[in-house]
């Protein structure tokens, strides 16, 4: 299928000081494709990531989401132009309950942020959004559990809903499954499958189970360059690829 392509990297550049942490990387992720990002720490992945969503600005390149340059705007307008991201760390507020975790991130689409008095007459949209989100991410038995109080993979299940909430074209998740059991990551890792369908997503992971299973394309970094790009099976079966990240163990 021939799908037009969402997000372009081309001839990113990132340096602090003298450091070149990025290296002219050139990357093209089709509306609707699952690309996983793979490579050893220190090769720059969380740099990227930080590039995309307006968290850095680049030293050379150009980013376009959708035909258009973002490149060097606020994380803020990224993310209203269709572009969410998700952390390493867990990003929620631990002593607010799950469903207002989440309603506060449907508001922030809505640019009412924390102000639960304005615009009373969305107040019932909000809500109906927000109990639609945990749903999608089966959290709605724990929407009055405090966000602390949830189990590690609870938490990232919160995240995603807040991460769902600006209804993002392209998401950018990095490392979900760190820190998981494997039986959370397989339910995480399906999770991830069932929300992100129809949606662009960009994942960081070094779980490569799940990177084989949920990315139809691999691109592969290492110090601050993309040295491979390919299929699961293709990625496997790279010389390269092999030598610098998966060792021989993956190729069989």
């Amino acid at each position: 299928m021939n799908r037009e392509s969402i997000l372009s990297l081309r001839g990113l550049r990132k340096s602090f000081g003298e450091t070149e942490i990025i290296r002219g990387v050139d990357l093209e992720l089709r509306a609707g494709e699952r690309r996983a990002l793979i490579g050893p720490n220190g090769a720059g992945k969380s740099t990227l990531f930080h590039l995309i969503s307006g968290n850095l600005k680049p030293t050379a390149g150009e980013i376009l989401l959708d035909g258009e340059r973002i490149d060097g705007w606020t994380p803020e307008r990224v993310n209203r132009r269709g572009l969410a991201r998700s952390f390493q760390i867990t990003n929620i507020f631990p002593k607010l309950s799950v469903f207002e975790n989440v309603r506060i991130a449907v508001m922030q689409r809505y640019r009412l942020q924390y102000t639960f008095w304005r615009r009373i007459e969305n107040v019932k949209t909000i809500r109906e959004e927000a109990e639609k989100l945990l749903e999608r991410v089966r959290l709605q038995q724990h929407a009055n559990t405090l966000g602390g109080e949830m189990t590690y993979s609870g938490q990232r299940s919160l995240e995603l809903a807040m991460t769902l909430a600006s209804d993002p074209k392209v998401i950018l998740l990095d490392e979900p499954m760190a820190g998981m059991s494997s039986e959370e990551t397989h339910y995480t890792a399906e999770l991830i499958r069932e929300v992100t369908a129809g949606r662009t997503l960009l994942l960081v992971e070094h779980d490569m189970d799940v990177v084989f299973s949920l990315g139809e394309q691999i691109s592969v970094m290492v110090y601050g360059e993309i040295i491979a790009t390919g299929t699961p099976a293709e990625i496997r079966q790279h010389q390269g690829v092999r030598e610098a990240y998966l060792g021989e163990e993956h190729a069989a």
